[in-house]
This record gives structure tokens, C-alpha cells and sequence, in this order.
């Protein structure tokens, strides 16, 4: 905000005072200890993959996940785990959704007549429904919360990075050359509003052949690592095209799917953002 009077009158520099703090109150019966963003720079490099598997993967480690689906135009969670019913709720809030294996789910999705409706509404709208995500829904004693977050930079990722305690955000990628700018688009918004980047995910890497073992890059050589060096960030995890996971998502069961690949992205999240 612009300053609405003559600075030198009131003996202040209103550049230098703290930005407004625009962090939202949880709901009162809501406890949530961490909150961790997923972003992409653009669509289609699977950020919502690499949310689920993230949850799943901390719940198996003993921790109470939930995820906040802010993609509010575009919602994959619930389907990725075979989630149909609708949220409920009472005078005190909106509860939400429970996968089988126990993590927390809010998405959009769960609270439409139909999953297959259409959400056309105006950026000011989807930025207030995700506000109250945060607000109006029972988070209960929640350890670690995962933000699935529409492509870009625009009004959701803007009220994610104002309005929730963010403590770190992960970015996914693919090999694609133009990558490297999407990244720091990506990473320039995280500086600009103060927020840890935990490291990059790069999605699709390669394709290891079930014959002969193989690894086939699909979309070209991977140029992450020198992205990751000029912005001094850390490669968490290349994940490989997997045939049998894609399966798992699409049936619904992705608490189901099997390997280490994202144990160390679990790692960084849980020594970085420690519980106390």
C-alpha cells in the first residue's frame, strides 16, 4: 500500500515500517503444525503426483498428513484417492474427507453437486474459497499439511503466500528446456514474498525399460542440476515415468503405490520443518 500522507510531517519513514501480517486464523478446534506448498511454474509436470505421494509417503513415516487442494479449477486429489462423497460440517465448521490409510483431504471437489462441474468463477472468488480451506475447515491435529497449488503465479499462489503460515514450498519440473525460466519465475515470487524454497522435484525424468533396464530420457537430457546451482538450490528427487503408478492414480489408489523415490523430499521436509 502507497503511503496516504506527507512522511516528513509525521517524522516517519512509512518504507520502513513491517508489511501488514495477513495470515488467516485457523478454525478454533483446527491445529496444524507445518504447512508446505507444492508449485510448478506451469501445468501438466505433475505437482498434484508429487503432493499425494508426499502425503502418503510422511503418513507412512507416523506423521498425521492432510492436503489442501488449492488447484480450485483444476482439483485431482480426491480422484488420485479414490475420494466421491461430499464434505460435511456443522456450526463449527467443514470437516474434511478421509483417505483410507487416514490423511486429511479438502478440495473443492467435495463440495460441488458434481466433480465433474466446472468451477467458472473470478480470481477473487477462487482466492477467497482457498482462505477458507484454511479457515472454516477442522483441521484436526494435523503435523503436516500439504498445498497442492495451481500452475503460475498468480491470485492462488499470491493468497497461499499471504494469507497461510507457509513454512517451506517445493518445486516441480520436467526436462523440458524452457524449464529454467519457468523455475525462476517460480523462485523469484518465493524470494519476493519470503519463503524457503525446500528444493526442486523433477517429475518425468526418465523412462526405465521393464526388459532390459534401460533408462530412455523421453523429453530430452535433464538440465536441473545447472538450474538448481544458479538459483543454489537443492534436487530433492527425479522421478521416473512409471506406467503402474499412473494406474494406481487413476484407479484412486495412490496410498497403494510402491518405491523409495520420494524418501528423500520426506527427509528434507522433516529435518528442515522439524515438529517440535
Amino acid at each position: 500500500m502507497g503511503c496516504t500522507h506527507d512522511c516528513s510531517s509525521c517524522g516517519e519513514s512509512c518504507n520502513s515500517k513491517k508489511p501488514e501480517n495477513l495470515i488467516e486464523k485457523l478454525n478454533q478446534y483446527s491445529s496444524v503444525k507445518k504447512v508446505i506448498g507444492v508449485v510448478s511454474g506451469k501445468g501438466g509436470v505433475g505437482k498434484s503426483l508429487v503432493t499425494s505421494t508426499l502425503a502418503v509417503t510422511m503418513n507412512r513415516k507416523g506423521y498425521k498428513t492432510a492436503i489442501l487442494d488449492a488447484d480450485i479449477t483444476g482439483p485431482s486429489i480426491p480422484k488420485s484417492f479414490g475420494i466421491h462423497e461430499k464434505a460435511k460440517g456443522n456450526d463449527d465448521g467443514i470437516f474434511p474427507a478421509k483417505t483410507k490409510d487416514g490423511i486429511d483431504i479438502m478440495s473443492i471437489n467435495l463440495l460441488l453437486p458434481d466433480e465433474t462441474s466446472p468451477v467458472v468463477w473470478r480470481g477473487p472468488v477462487i482466492a477467497g474459497a482457498v482462505k477458507q480451506f484454511w479457515t472454516d475447515v477442522i483441521w484436526s491435529d494435523i503435523d503436516y499439511m500439504f498445498v497442492d497449488m495451481p500452475p503460475g503465479t498468480g491470485d492462488v499462489p499470491l493468497t497461499v503466500f499471504q494469507s497461510l503460515p507457509v513454512d517451506g514450498i517445493i518445486i516441480v519440473t520436467s526436462p523440458q528446456e524452457l524449464v529454467s525460466m519457468i523455475v525462476e519465475k517460480a523462485v523469484n515470487m518465493a524470494n519476493i514474498m519470503n519463503i524457503p524454497i525446500l528444493g526442486i522435484v523433477e517429475n518425468m525424468s526418465y523412462f526405465k525399460c521393464p526388459d532390459c533396464g534401460k533408462e530412455h530420457k523421453i523429453y530430452g537430457e535433464s538440465h536441473i542440476e545447472e538450474i538448481a546451482k544458479k538459483n543454489n538450490l537443492e534436487v530433492l528427487a527425479k522421478l521416473p515415468i512409471d506406467p503402474s503408478l499412473a494406474k494406481l492414480v487413476d484407479a484412486g489408489e495412490v496410498e497403494n503405490f510402491q518405491g523409495d523415490f520420494m524418501d528423500n523430499v520426506a527427509k528434507k521436509v522433516e529435518t528442515t520443518c522439524k515438529i517440535k
